[in-house]
Order: C-alpha cells, then sequence, then structure tokens
C-alpha cells in the first residue's frame, strides 16, 4: 500500500498514534471537501488563505485573478504548504484539560507550477468545479477568452504529505470518572439544504441533477 514518505515537514510528532501517511486515506480526506488553506509569505508576513481546490491523482489545482497575491507570490515561491480539514465533532469532557474535538485533518507540501497550457487549463477549471459539485461543470457556460485568459491556475504537486485524525470519545482521569459532571461528543456535520433559485431565473429552468445529487448526498436525511 503506497504510502508518502516521512519527513521534517510532514511528521506527525503530537499524538503520533494518530497520523496517517498512506495515500489512499488521505486522498479520501482530501476528495471530501473542497476547501483548503493556503500559507504564503507576504512582504515578510506569514498569511493564510482559504480557497477551492480540486484534485486530479497527485496534482491539486487552485485558481484566482492574474494579479492574486497569494497566486503569484506561490508562483514566486515555487512551492507550497496546504492544510485540509473537517471538523467532525466535540468531544466534551469532564475537566478543562481534556476538551478536544474529532477531525481529519490533512498536511501537504509540493512544488507549484503554473498552468499554461490551455487543455490543461480548462481540466483544470472543471476539476475545480466538479471537485465542488460532482458533474455541475457540464451543466454551466464555459469560460469566455476574456474570462479564460484572465485566470491563474496553479497546479500544486503533492510530493509530501500527511492527516492526522481524531475519531473517539472523551478520554477523562480516571480519578474524575466519578465527578457529577456530563461528558460525551457533539457530532458535527456539514450539511447542504434545498437549493434557492435565483430570484431572476426563468421559472422553466429546473434546478440541475448535479445539484439535487449534491444536495441529497449531503443533506440531514
Amino acid at each position: 500500500m503506497a504510502s508518502y514518505p516521512i519527513s521534517e515537514l510532514n511528521k506527525v510528532v503530537r499524538g503520533p498514534k494518530r497520523a496517517i501517511y498512506d495515500k489512499k486515506q488521505i486522498d479520501e480526506i482530501l476528495d471530501a471537501t473542497f476547501l483548503c488553506h493556503v500559507g504564503y509569505i507576504y512582504d515578510d508576513k506569514s498569511i493564510i488563505i482559504p480557497t477551492a481546490y480540486g484534485r486530479d491523482g497527485d496534482i491539486m489545482y487552485i485558481h484566482g485573478s492574474l494579479k492574486n497575491r497569494m497566486m503569484t507570490n506561490l508562483l514566486k515561491m515555487g512551492e507550497a504548504s496546504i492544510t485540509v480539514t473537517h471538523l467532525d465533532g466535540l468531544v466534551l469532557a469532564r475537566s478543562a484539560f481534556h476538551h478536544s474535538a474529532n477531525y481529519r485533518s490533512v498536511s501537504i507540501f509540493g512544488s507549484v507550477r503554473q498552468v499554461e497550457e490551455p487543455k490543461e487549463k480548462i481540466r483544470a477549471l472543471a476539476c475545480i468545479l466538479n471537485h465542488m459539485v460532482a458533474g455541475h461543470w457540464d451543466t454551466i457556460r464555459q469560460p469566455n477568452k476574456k474570462e479564460f485568459d484572465a485566470t491563474l491556475v496553479l497546479a500544486i504537486k503533492i510530493e509530501i504529505a500527511s492527516a492526522k485524525v481524531r475519531a473517539e470519545g472523551v478520554v477523562d482521569e480516571k480519578e474524575d470518572h466519578h465527578l457529577p459532571i456530563w461528558a460525551g461528543v457533539v457530532p458535527i456535520k456539514q450539511v447542504a439544504e434545498h437549493p434557492v433559485s435565483a430570484s431572476d431565473l426563468s421559472k422553466e429552468i429546473k434546478i440541475p441533477d448535479s445539484v439535487l445529487a449534491y444536495v441529497s448526498k449531503n443533506s440531514k436525511l
């Protein structure tokens, strides 16, 4: 089973028993959302920005305007550090010290290149949108030349990565178990509600199957 090599960058030091280096498990965490946080340096300051992404194998695609500060700085640096996090629950213990959270997180380190070849660039833009809502690219107007040329797309090759997962209950001190204090886990899930059509939409235009499928998959039901 393929795993990422362990280095000083991706080695999980705190809570190593929760570490995951297996590529398949890491990909599953990446594919379960579309929002990541990207770190970069600007004017000697560390900045972290959330952005949408798409994954195609070991490549993560992100996009922005040609003058986007984050994008241009990533190109200048030639490398990127990215995190993806799912909050799965609040772990409420008897003591303040043992409060925690259940989560799935991934840290990624990789090289950055600008996507310039037109066919790859359009595939990358489709990848980002379809990563958000599967199959939705085919239901929309494609970018025109002005929009296409004004968009900067970056490919980040996942070279080193690791995940850290907590999926357990309360871990209290044994001497606290007798205390008359509630302890437990509050599960948390991001859900999708019924789509709200734009107010200026013609009544005969129906909600696309791609959107309905997304809602069905991610609804409360």
